[in-house]
């Protein structure tokens, strides 16, 4: 399994980094020990002081698949789940201002915690309007919205694969909406689709 990553593709989070809007999707991945499974807590690290949530959903790949076009991309994965692509922002800007690789600020230990429960892509009338957020000890953080995507799920598909061969069982984390900030030791994380709430945890 690996874990592909989009990384600014909504355009209010772009903004509220001041970052710059992309052309073509931004990718990064993470390794499998990023994962944390069945609501496990998040031990917040102590090489960083500025951990951010981003909530993502996350698509499952069903089927291997290379140079795969954007009109038959939907035949490559089959469920969706939801995600937090913890990211130490002050190791990222540490290497974005020195032009090197952030690998250690998406990748560390435990920053994908991922939801045990994946929706069949058949329970969703419409994949261009599907509702996501999270919720920080009760108190609404992030709300997105896939209308709201510069890359559809299709052409992030369509795009990795040029590249990648995907596998069964890889995972794509397809960005965030606005709203990230840092958390802290004894927040209680709950991410949601539409409104059934399929991941919670707490940071320690």
């Amino acid at each position: 399994m690996r874990i592909f990553a989009i990384g600014r593709n909504y355009a209010e989070h772009i903004k509220e980094l001041n970052n710059e809007r992309p052309d073509e999707p931004v990718i990064f991945t993470k390794p499998d020990t990023a994962v944390l499974r069945n609501n496990a807590p998040f031990y917040h690290p102590d090489f960083s002081n500025d951990i951010h949530h981003e909530v993502e959903l996350v698509l499952r790949i069903c089927k291997e698949g290379k140079n795969i076009q954007e009109k038959f991309a939907s035949k490559y994965y089959d469920a969706i789940g939801i995600g937090i692509d913890f990211t130490a922002r002050d190791l990222q800007q540490k290497a974005k201002e020195k032009g090197l690789p952030w690998d250690i600020a998406k990748g560390f230990n435990g920053s994908a915690p991922l939801s045990d429960t994946f929706i069949p892509v058949s329970s969703f009338s419409d994949l261009k309007n599907i509702n996501f957020s999270l919720k920080i000890d009760g108190e609404l953080r992030q709300q997105g919205n896939t209308s709201l995507m510069l890359f559809s799920f299709d052409f992030i598909i369509s795009y990795l694969s040029k590249f990648f061969t995907l596998r069964t069982g890889d995972l794509i984390f397809t960005g965030t909406p606005k709203g990230v900030s840092p958390v802290k030791v004894g927040n209680v994380l709950s991410a949601y689709i539409e409104d059934e709430k399929l991941l919670e945890f707490e940071v320690k």
